[in-house]
């Protein structure tokens, strides 16, 4: 595990723990955001390893979560949902619906709308996701108290809802005045 610097160039915090990765002295200036950003990366890699023994990639199981919980989505609501883009949610779902977890068909409502739905043979796959995601989560909470997971929770929801609130604001700020 990396760990952050308490300044930049001052090597690894002491924790206990040789940093195994060091941190550039350039993210000095931004140790909350290298640790995001590292966390973020081994967290991806491990459940795409989890993942690939099921068939699927990282993200993919998210579009199925939402699919069992909510049924039937348009395509441009998923992309909302997930905060996607439209040329990486179509190459997602092509994937599953080739691999048999989704069914594509139009909508019957708006022609330019297309209906994406989960397969009878994506129910097995559910319970492996939900499986694969709670040995992510003994994983990545390994160690900790449940007062800890809970804080850590707190503090993660409020980091996000810090870069929605600056998305939101450079979003508004781009603009022009009228």
């Amino acid at each position: 595990m990396t760990h952050s610097t308490p300044e930049a160039g001052q090597g690894p915090a002491v924790t206990g723990q040789e940093a195994t990765v060091p941190v550039p002295t350039a993210a000095g200036g931004g140790p909350v955001s290298h640790a995001i950003f590292r966390l973020a990366r081994l967290h991806r890699m491990l459940a795409g390893q989890l993942l690939r023994r099921i068939g699927l990639h990282p993200g993919q199981e998210l579009v199925m979560m939402h699919l069992w919980e909510l049924g039937p989505q348009r395509q441009t609501d998923l992309v909302r949902l997930l905060d996607s883009d439209a040329a990486t949610m179509t190459r997602t779902v092509r994937r599953l619906e080739q691999a048999g977890f989704v069914r594509r068909s139009p909508s019957p409502t708006d022609k330019r709308a297309t209906i994406i739905e989960p397969t009878v043979a994506s129910q097995a796959l559910r319970r492996e996701v939900e499986r694969i995601w709670s040995r992510l989560e003994d994983m990545s909470t390994a160690g900790l108290s449940d007062d800890e997971c809970a804080a850590a929770l707190r503090t993660l929801e409020r980091l996000e809802d810090n870069l929605v609130q600056a998305a939101t604001d450079s979003a508004g700020a781009a603009e022009p005045e009228r």
